[in-house]
């Protein structure tokens, strides 16, 4: 076998995995403590389909993948917990303040309102607002957590929708 035909090969092997990486299916590693205790703070790796880009099929309770608002060059991994035309108490999280209670929002047309799933560590829509659905990236459909030792899998686990019951 020659050179150009190894190189071919690496060249379409590279393709299919960024073809893969960007429209179907997403390995990657999360870090921090806004999604405990869906989530580890750290050595967690997230599956992610891309089918759920852009919002597409998304419901309420689902975990997702999406660009920072605040900065595209970050992602981060909420819940949706508020749809497009959902009134939505902004804060209820600040208890000692009144006006915590006091302020809702409408999500808009084309938006979500994420949260994290530990609300005192989180930055989220509390934060920057909804986010708009274009900035979905897919849906977290399962986790691997790799300090855990090879007989469990690596800690594989399956992410779902804990607000509503699937059956």
């Amino acid at each position: 076998m020659s050179w150009l035909n190894i190189g071919s090969y690496v060249v379409r092997t590279v393709c299919l995995i960024h073809i893969t990486h960007t429209h179907f299916y997403e390995f990657t590693e999360t870090r921090g403590e806004s999604m405990l205790p869906t989530l580890n703070r750290v050595n967690d790796y997230v599956h992610v389909l891309k089918w759920y880009k852009d919002g597409r099929d998304l419901k309420m309770g689902d975990c997702i993948v999406a660009m920072k608002p605040t900065d595209p060059q970050s992602r981060v991994c909420k819940r949706i917990t508020g749809m497009e035309g959902d009134l939505i108490l902004v804060d209820p999280s600040q208890e000692d303040d009144e006006e915590a209670y006091e302020t809702f929002i409408r999500v808009p047309k084309g938006h979500v309102w994420v949260t994290g799933d530990n609300l005192s560590h989180s930055l989220d829509s509390r934060t920057y607002n909804s986010i708009p659905k274009g900035l979905i990236k897919g849906k977290i459909v399962a986790a691997n957590d790799f300090s855990k030792p090879l007989s469990t899998f690596w800690g594989f686990r399956e992410i779902t929708n804990s607000y509503f019951d699937e059956k």
